[in-house]
């Protein structure tokens, strides 16, 4: 199939490859980008990490946790230009939405739409703000975490919004070891807690990619499926959060850091809302 411009400089944003290497990629592949990135990787490019938020909008996101840290919700209340995204009563509005949310804790967007603002509801007064501005807004992400401690961390003048769960209850150490950690989840985007919560198709698809890498490079067939192993071990290191190496402090990981604190201090979950 034709491969058009845009689409080589999309997957060049998306990847960091150069302009060449996706244009090939994607041609070999019938334009599918999801296998080009895994052709690219075979190849041994070094891919960007940051491609998982491609699809975001414009907007505002919000991160609120609750006074008592028992609950916390990210709201992201979408636009179409970053004219709209930056203004004071955008940003208030996307505010005020988490504000409400989290007072009210609905199950999910519907439930959120349905709640009352200022003798409206949400959806309605999206509708009205949709008319005087002149271009689509809405919730389009909104996500609750009910633990003994949430701590929420917005990042980037509301362009990322993350919560981090963490396995006791709230003082002021665990609140800044959250805060730390939650930061770390921005900054490094973490696929998961760690290597349990994997899916067993990414590790096969990384181990395959591990596999093709070693082939490449000329290894022998022997030793094939052992550095594979190692390449899949180090993609635990790069994109668990317990596993990553902790930003503050460099030689420990966040599950070390978090055990400096207490013994039984552990990440139960977390969630990472960005923007692009």
């Amino acid at each position: 199939m034709a491969i058009t411009a845009a689409a080589v400089n999309e997957l060049r944003k998306m990847t960091g490859a150069g302009m060449m290497d996706c244009k090939k990629a994607l041609q070999e592949v019938d334009g599918d980008f999801e296998a080009a990135i895994d052709l690219l990787r075979k190849k041994g490019q070094k891919i960007s990490a940051k491609r998982a938020d491609r699809d975001a909008t414009e907007g505002a996101v919000i991160a609120r946790s609750s006074a008592d840290y028992t609950t916390g919700v990210i709201v992201r209340l979408s636009c179409e230009t970053d004219f709209v995204a930056k203004n004071a009563d955008f940003i208030a509005l996307a505010d005020k939405i988490a504000d409400i949310a989290l007072e009210n804790k609905p199950a999910d967007v519907d439930a959120l739409k349905a709640l009352n603002i200022d003798g409206e509801t949400i959806a309605e007064r999206l509708t009205n703000e949709m008319g005087k501005i002149g271009e689509k807004i809405d919730v389009t992400n909104y996500v609750i975490i009910n633990g003994s401690s949430v701590i929420n961390y917005i990042h980037a003048g509301n362009k990322i919004g993350v919560l981090v769960e963490l396995s006791l209850g709230s003082n002021n150490d665990i609140v800044e070891a959250g805060k730390d950690v939650a930061m770390q989840i921005a900054a490094m985007n973490p696929i998961s807690v760690g290597e349990a919560d994997i899916p067993q198709d990414v590790k096969e698809r990384e181990l395959e990619i591990g596999r093709e890498q070693a082939r490449a490079e000329g290894k022998p067939e022997q030793i094939i499926d052992k550095i594979a192993e190692g390449k899949l071990q180090r993609f635990y290191k790069d994109n668990t959060l317990t596993k990553q190496q902790f930003v503050k402090d460099s030689s420990v990981t966040v599950e070390q850091m978090l055990k400096n604190i207490d013994n039984n201090l552990s990440v139960v979950s977390f969630s990472r809302i960005a923007l692009g």
